[in-house]
């Protein structure tokens, strides 16, 4: 065990929590799977719980791995994925397939494995890394609005313009989060709101189009406009689903029905995914559902203290652009199970089944550890324009 743990770098609660979340995780796929087998009819349950038992592990490896990367390397290797990015989306729009009835092609299948990989997840994480890459490199300098708009905005927009079509949600997440880091380190706020202006009228555009061209990308303004319409109603299938996962909040009380007897996990479409934070509840009780958004908060805390600690900008830029989304989308997640958000598709980070959102959670997880690994190899002073400092200024 000793020399595992001399292998292991960086914060070592951030790799308990991580494990927390992962062992725990095991009991509600588990349970939530039986909707895949008894009533969609496919595979076993044991099958389901091996195979995220095997993703959970392959992510374990990713953040192993990454997490003994300098996390310097990260800065270059950004710009050297974009195109890869570009690539991999455009390919997407033109090949994609739908997985598990998700109605949108927004995924493509790894040769040889048979996994499906939802390509915009990587080109968020990607363009976090890019952003706080900018932002480190000008933050000297006074930034000039055109300038900005080829060297940060264009890569950004295009990337953005790529998702939008089969994918709004994950869309305006990635903006947001970009908006928020660019904020946090030192970007003029009046050329925010010019950059918001923009993507405004762009996302304007696009509806238009859409609805004056609806062969051309069917369904999906349809599927927005729904989602929101519906966001209160039971007659549509997101009001179906809000529904169900009503009744298994209602009914889950102080202490939970128990591990695996879950009602609600037999009518929910999306109960080992989308909507497990309802399971969750209704297994667990209010006390699961108090503790599980107490250790998403503890997270939140170990990336904040691994971003203030970092010993240059760039680091906490980093830290911070991949760490706050892990724990938007949980709170995204929890929303939508309880019908304060309408539906968005976004799992529940290292506890909801799915490739794809494990091994890049565990991507950005192992960045922040190689953040957190680089402080304790190293005697630098944290810089005294923190990021964090930025932000505390910006708001008074």
């Amino acid at each position: 065990m000793n020399n595992l743990l001399k292998h292991i770098k960086g914060d070592r609660t951030i790799w308990a929590i991580v494990a927390v979340l992962a062992i725990f995780s095991f009991m509600p796929v588990y349970s939530a799977s039986t909707n895949l087998v008894y009533v969609v009819g496919s595979g076993s349950t044991l099958g389901y719980l091996i195979k995220h038992m095997v993703l959970l592990f392959m992510g374990f490896v990713i953040i192993y791995v990454v997490h003994k990367i300098p996390y310097r390397y990260f800065s270059g290797g950004s710009v050297l994925m974009l195109p890869v990015v570009l690539l991999l989306l455009i390919y997407t729009l033109s090949q994609g397939t739908t997985i598990g009835g998700a109605n949108a092609s927004r995924w493509i299948r790894i040769p040889f494995v048979g996994v499906g990989f939802q390509t915009s997840t990587l080109a968020g994480l990607i363009l976090m890394v890019y952003v706080a890459r900018y932002l480190a490199k000008n933050k000297e300098k006074k930034i000039v609005f055109k300038e900005s708009l080829w060297q940060l905005w264009l890569p950004v927009g295009l990337i953005l313009m790529l998702i939008l079509p089969a994918n709004f949600s994950t869309t305006a997440i990635i903006f947001t989060m970009i908006l928020m880091l660019a904020i946090i380190g030192g970007y003029p706020f009046k050329f925010i709101g010019y950059i918001l202006g923009i993507g405004i009228l762009m996302l304007s555009l696009f509806v238009l189009t859409a609805k004056a061209f609806p062969d051309a990308m069917p369904n999906r303004v349809a599927t927005w406009q729904s989602r929101i319409e519906n966001f209160s109603s039971d007659s549509a299938e997101e009001g179906y689903q809000v529904t169900k996962a009503k009744i298994a909040i209602a009914t889950g009380g102080l202490t939970g029905k128990g591990p695996g007897k879950s009602v609600q996990k037999n009518f929910l479409p999306q109960s080992s995914s989308d909507f497990i934070y309802a399971i969750i509840v209704e297994e667990y009780g209010l006390m699961g559902a108090l503790s599980v958004i107490f250790v998403y908060f503890l997270l939140l805390f170990r990336i904040m203290m691994a971003a203030k600690k970092a010993t240059t900008i760039f680091a906490s830029l980093l830290v911070i652009g991949v760490g706050l989304p892990i724990i938007f989308q949980a709170m995204i997640n929890m929303a939508v199970a309880s019908n304060l958000f309408p539906v968005t598709g976004q799992t529940l980070p290292l506890i909801s089944s799915g490739g794809t959102s494990i091994w890049m959670t565990c991507f950005a997880l192992g960045m922040i550890l190689s953040v957190s690994a680089s402080k304790d190899d190293t005697e630098e002073t944290i810089l005294d324009d923190n990021p964090l400092d930025i932000l505390h200024e910006a708001i008074d």
